[in-house]
């Protein structure tokens, strides 16, 4: 059984869950990977969730997303999207929206049946200059209390990039599992 959010809620997979969310469904798409650098078909879901800029939702959030990712990849990788997800969220939250109740957070999220997952987190803040942000691993910065989120998520994800003076961030993680319709076989 899933609690209410204060957010919006998900349609689609069995019916309402408590997150502001739409699904894309289940479509086909053509994607090359760098390993491939083949097209090839693959099936995807994908979601799209609108959230307050309020800080309680995010682990609420990043829990149900987690549990609805886990559905297309095995167990390895998870930590790193999680950390990445949960980072990009309270970055857009509290950098971007500044905590502003009249702001949202968009997050899409796209699972493809191999494992892959791409993710893209966006506020509606003003963005920052992404090579402006301070190394957290400077002897000068290792005591501050803020700057390590976006190089937890350029470590935990195998591709992250900023558009939208940084107010948009994609992130991409390889499919490393076995494809969805092996793992139903075990």
């Amino acid at each position: 059984m899933v609690e209410e959010m204060p957010v919006a809620r998900i349609h689609g997979f069995g019916g309402p869950e408590s997150l502001g969310s739409e699904a894309d469904g289940i479509a086909h798409a053509q994607v090359g990977s760098p390993a491939s650098q083949a097209s090839r078909s693959v099936a995807f879901v994908g979601l799209r969730n609108t959230l307050l800029s309020d800080v309680n939702v995010i682990s609420p959030f990043v829990d149900q997303l987690m549990h609805f990712i886990s559905r297309f990849r095995a167990t390895d990788g998870n930590f790193e999207i999680e950390l990445a997800l949960r980072e990009a969220v309270v970055n857009a939250i509290v950098h971007g929206n500044q905590e502003d109740p009249n702001k949202h957070v968009y997050v899409k999220c796209r699972c493809m049946a191999d494992g892959e997952v791409l993710i893209t987190v966006e506020d509606e803040g003003h963005g920052f200059e992404n090579g402006v942000v301070p190394d957290p691993t400077s002897p000068d910065n290792l005591l501050r209390t803020h700057g390590r989120g976006i190089r937890l998520m350029r470590a935990s994800m195998d591709e992250l990039r900023f558009e939208n003076g940084a107010s948009v961030v994609h992130m991409h993680k390889y499919p490393t599992a076995k494809p969805l319709a092996q793992r139903r076989t075990q």
